[in-house]
């Protein structure tokens, strides 16, 4: 008898933690334009902001853009990001992008159609935030304007 009582008690605890326990993540999308229109070519980067309480809040999410500027949040094998303020980046996918000056102007030898639409201020040196709700979003609407 003891032992069942043990069982069903280890049976219980596990319910409770494996629904409790860990980060909760939600679905999240939205869409990307550039000046407008839908950004097809975007990486979008969620990175979970820390707290006091909490210096470590978990891993990003990320996603490409379609051909309509959508896109949709994973982190690994899980849809969506973790709730909570995160740091948004947004950048152009591909290794024929050349980038931007600091200045936000293109480089004098960099070939045409090749400069980067998206200012630095989304990408690395992004200060955009989103605070992601606890029933998750498809409202994580961005758009930037090129300069």
């Amino acid at each position: 008898m003891f032992r069942l009582r043990f069982l069903a008690a280890g049976a219980l605890l596990a319910v409770a933690v494996g629904c409790s326990g860990g980060p909760q993540f939600v679905p999240v999308s939205g869409v990307v334009t550039v000046d407008g229109k839908p950004y097809a070519k975007g990486v979008v980067s969620f990175q979970p902001v820390g707290t006091a309480d909490n210096p470590n809040p978990g891993r990003g999410s990320s996603a490409y853009t379609d051909e309509n500027g959508r896109f949709v949040l994973k982190c690994d094998d899980k849809d969506g990001a973790l709730v909570g303020k995160h740091v948004v980046r947004i950048m152009t996918r591909g290794n024929d992008v050349v980038g931007r000056l600091p200045d936000g102007s293109s480089p004098d030898d960099a070939p045409a159609g090749r400069v980067d639409p998206i200012p630095a201020e989304w990408n690395a040196n992004s200060k955009v935030e989103f605070d992601v709700p606890k029933t998750g979003t498809d409202q994580a609407n961005f758009d930037i304007v090129a300069k």
